[in-house]
């Protein structure tokens, strides 16, 4: 197991005059496995940030445990195997992104002639070009997350902990970024990102944790989150005459021509295909493919959240 929590929690003190306890994260169980790509999904204000904090002992919790590559939060051996970006990464003003990576490299303890060959092996890999020369006040919000993601690999780590690492970034740098998780997880490594890009999820991550006001509201494979509601079929459909549609036709059925000849036959979530499948064989006409109509990440998020939204904190 890479990362572990057993009902983490943490509370902050809300208001100036009488403040109250603000349930930041309540009751998380996690764990995340060698190799995977995790995904921490959720709104603004779920939890995300919150629990990465406390998985970095950057803050401590309230109640309940948590384990990082076998050790507690904080470890140091464990912190030398890990890598992290945060959301807003700032650094240095007037350091140049070499300067940056080398300073980071003396505190790793990295040799000289290592670090620079690795420096610049890491600003070529996340795209930053002649502008390593320039001081980091000159660069961009998307440049500075490329520079962060390139400290973040500077040791050569087992997890990295990426929050938002897509943010600032055009789609081009999104895109590049994307590519670069999926090159890390080819290496073994594993990652634990948050976010709430669900398209960047839902190209990278095998599992995924959907947190709302604090509390998991949908956790397990992308998969077995996806398959949960079939909302139809849509068939695809060679030859098919007008008599066979005439016996095809029927309710929850719809029939639309394609191009080249071919028709599109869309059933409802009430509908099973086999019967449809059956009468177009027996009307001799082809059947070209035959697809679930399941939901989109985007679609069991709204409706995870929407559930949580009367939920007390």
């Amino acid at each position: 197991m890479v990362i572990r929590t057993e009902a983490l929690t943490k509370d902050f003190r809300a208001g100036f005059w009488r403040p109250r306890p603000y349930r930041a994260l309540d009751a998380l169980n996690l764990d995340v496995q060698p190799g995977e790509i995790f995904g921490l999904l959720g709104p603004n204000g779920a939890g995300k940030t919150t629990t990465l904090k406390l998985l970095l002992q950057l803050i401590f919790p309230t109640s309940g445990t948590a384990e990082v590559l076998g050790k507690p939060p904080g470890d140091a051996e464990a912190r030398r195997r890990l890598g992290y970006l945060p959301e807003h990464p700032y650094f240095y003003d007037y350091l140049t992104a070499e300067e940056l990576l080398e300073y980071f490299g003396r505190l790793f303890g990295i040799d000289p002639g290592a670090r620079k060959r690795r420096a610049a092996a890491l600003l070529d890999e996340v795209g930053i070009g002649a502008a390593r020369k320039l001081p980091l006040r000159k660069f961009s919000k998307g440049m500075l997350q490329r520079v962060g993601l390139a400290q973040a690999m500077l040791n050569d780590p087992e997890l990295l902990i990426l929050d938002e690492p897509m943010s600032g970034l055009d789609p081009v740098g999104r895109r590049d970024v994307r590519r670069l998780i999926a090159r890390l997880h080819g290496e073994g490594r594993t990652i634990l990102f948050s976010s709430h890009i669900l398209s960047d999820a839902e190209a990278l991550c095998s599992r995924v944790v959907i947190l709302a006001q604090g509390r998991v509201v949908g956790d397990g494979s992308l998969r077995a989150l996806l398959s949960e509601h079939v909302r139809g079929w849509e068939l695809i459909v060679s030859r098919l005459s007008e008599t066979a549609r005439a016996a095809i036709a029927g309710a929850g059925r719809t029939i639309a021509p394609l191009a080249d000849g071919n028709w599109q036959i869309t059933l409802d979530a009430a509908s099973r295909p086999e019967p449809v499948i059956a009468d177009i064989a027996a009307q001799g006409a082809s059947l070209v493919s035959a697809v679930p109509q399941i939901e989109t990440l985007e679609d069991v998020f709204v409706r995870r959240i929407a559930g949580a939204g009367d939920s007390p904190r």
